[in-house]
């Protein structure tokens, strides 16, 4: 098996995470989701300048996972605000994690979640936690192998769509 490789990604990389979110996101989702709801989020949410804002956010981390010297996945951490339920707990979420479809299988989530609680340590985190669609059973079962429950909902808006995600966590500490 080829080595993955993880890079912390900088502005520099604004047009590639543009088009690996915009790619992996309607591979994940567009079967299960109307043309003009994944436009509309698509359109708003992975154009040049909002990709570019989030990057240069501080409070946001990108990694992106490299086979060779193609781009094959990234992830996004974000500190900010915590949902109901973790509130007053360091914590940390992991906002995006995404393999193109082509890949999926082949250890880069796998390598995306290390590498993500990694910098949640080095950032002294307790928590990782997450919003996952509570339809896409493939994603929840795959946080489950590495620890996360269940532990709030919240709306997701695809578009007009709303749409229920689980909200999940995992202790990156022995007790909270």
């Amino acid at each position: 098996m080829l080595p993955i490789v993880i890079k912390t990604a900088t502005e520099k990389d604004t047009s590639l995470i543009k088009n690996l979110s915009w790619q992996t996101f309607f591979d994940t989702f567009h079967q299960q989701n109307s043309r003009e709801d994944m436009e509309l989020f698509l359109k708003s949410n992975f154009n040049q300048n909002a990709v570019h804002a989030e990057i240069a956010d501080p409070n946001n981390t990108f990694l992106l996972a490299y086979l060779k010297k193609e781009a094959v996945g990234h992830a996004k951490l974000s500190e900010g605000e915590n949902p109901e339920g973790l509130s007053g707990v360091n914590a940390i979420e992991i906002s995006r994690i995404y393999s193109v479809k082509e890949k999926i299988g082949s250890g880069i989530g796998k390598t995306l979640m290390e590498k993500s609680f990694e910098v949640a340590r080095k950032k002294d985190k307790e928590v990782v936690w997450l919003g996952v669609w509570e339809n896409n059973q493939r994603a929840i079962q795959f946080y489950r192998r590495f620890g996360f429950e269940k532990f709030g909902e919240h709306v997701f808006m695809l578009g007009n769509d709303k749409q229920n995600d689980w909200l999940m966590k995992k202790r990156l500490t022995e007790l909270l």
